[in-house]
């Protein structure tokens, strides 16, 4: 059976909840690597989210309408499916410490088993967002610390407000 789906179209998911600096790292490198990067926004049931899926689609576009060859779309159910949805033939996923490879591993092989199309390709986080995750970063923000070093200008103002709000 020949292979149908699009090498040079990639894929990262999350739920981006907020999207930070490594995130948008990421985003940017991949798209030099790739033709087409597709951010998918999913929906992970044994997440509670502070943002709702249309505002972090809404923060990932806004961030990344730079980038020509970058498009986000919103997904729910299995981050394998939604790759081959896209005709990509690429998941790619950021890894910053020891314990997201160990994740990220097991994970990978269960979408090859899930998919034997689809490659996982990891990317190693830069070292000044090896620390950063968004779950510290909306501790931050509830706690008043300053975001700036983390969240780009947008996601900061929508992240404090946010809190402000109590939601």
């Amino acid at each position: 059976m020949p292979n149908s789906l699009n090498p040079r179209v990639a894929v990262y998911t999350g739920t981006f909840d907020p999207v930070h600096l490594g995130h948008l790292d990421v985003i940017q490198r991949c798209s030099r690597l790739y033709d087409r990067f597709i951010v998918g926004v999913g929906i992970n049931p044994d997440k509670s989210t502070l943002f709702d899926i249309d505002e972090r689609a809404a923060l990932l576009s806004a961030i990344t309408r730079d980038f020509g060859n970058v498009e986000v779309c919103k997904f729910e159910g299995l981050a394998v499916r939604f790759v081959r949805d896209a005709n990509a033939r690429i998941m790619v996923r950021g890894l910053r410490t020891l314990s997201d490879m160990e994740y990220e591993f097991t994970m990978s092989l269960m979408n090859l088993n899930l998919d034997p199309e689809i490659e996982t390709v990891f990317l190693m986080a830069k070292e000044e967002f090896s620390h950063v995750s968004s779950s510290l970063l909306r501790q931050i923000a509830k706690l008043g610390g300053d975001l700036t070093k983390f969240l780009p200008e947008p996601v900061k103002a929508a992240l404090i407000e946010k809190v402000r709000a109590g939601k």
